[in-house]
């Protein structure tokens, strides 16, 4: 059974930087796509990056040249670096792999 399990939100100042880690228990992990979506009070679940078996890494517009999408297939991790965070980037953000979800991890961006 695929379980995933986010950690590593927090609140943080904009302008600042978060690293958000999602551990996978997967036996197909280094062949499946990761993907981060995220889900803001009053608002529906976005996705945010994935990365894929062959290392494709795309991004939304929003956090394009901002987030960073890593993977370590050895450890069954996956990873998002976040800088120069935003209050607009305050939401749960969760993790999804082989169809399953991750329980999510608050994001808070505040002064």
């Amino acid at each position: 059974q695929v379980q995933l399990v986010e950690s590593g939100g927090d609140q943080v100042q904009p302008g600042g930087s978060l690293t958000l880690a999602c551990a996978v228990s997967d036996s197909t992990f280094s062949t499946s796509t990761v993907n981060w979506y995220r889900e803001a009070p009053e608002k529906k679940r976005e996705w945010v990056a994935g990365i894929a078996p062959n290392g494709k890494t795309p991004y939304s517009n929003s956090v394009k040249g901002r987030f960073t999408i890593s993977r370590d297939n050895a450890k069954n991790m996956a990873y998002l670096q976040m800088n120069n965070l935003k209050p607009e980037d305050t939401a749960v953000y969760y993790c999804w792999s082989s169809g399953v979800w991750g329980q999510g991890t608050q994001v808070t961006v505040s002064s």
